[in-house]
């Protein structure tokens, strides 16, 4: 969760769209279009699951941010998958 929070802020589109689930991944991202998006921190909230020893694991967090000089936030609970030693983001649901 972090590495992709932190893939967000440097508007890494490829490392996101690496480290996202094949079966839920998009085509495109566009970060470039959001320029005006500053990141201001992540806070993880909960996990469950997902040690080394998981095929699943799940995040709930709180990343803050500020577009147009308005403070905004996402509220998330995440769902992971480790396939082959690696985790994927699958999908997420908004709080």
């Amino acid at each position: 969760m972090r590495s992709r929070y932190t893939a967000y802020t440097l508007q890494d589109e490829s490392y996101l769209l690496k480290t996202w689930h094949q079966s839920t991944r998009p085509e495109a991202l566009h970060l470039a279009q959001e320029k005006s998006v500053k990141w201001l921190g992540l806070k993880v909230m909960d996990t469950n699951a997902g040690t080394e020893n998981d095929t699943k694991g799940e995040v709930e967090f709180v990343a803050r941010y500020k577009l147009g000089g308005k403070a905004e936030k996402i509220h998330e609970h995440s769902r992971f998958v480790r396939e082959g030693g690696e985790w994927f983001y699958v999908d997420g649901d908004i709080k």
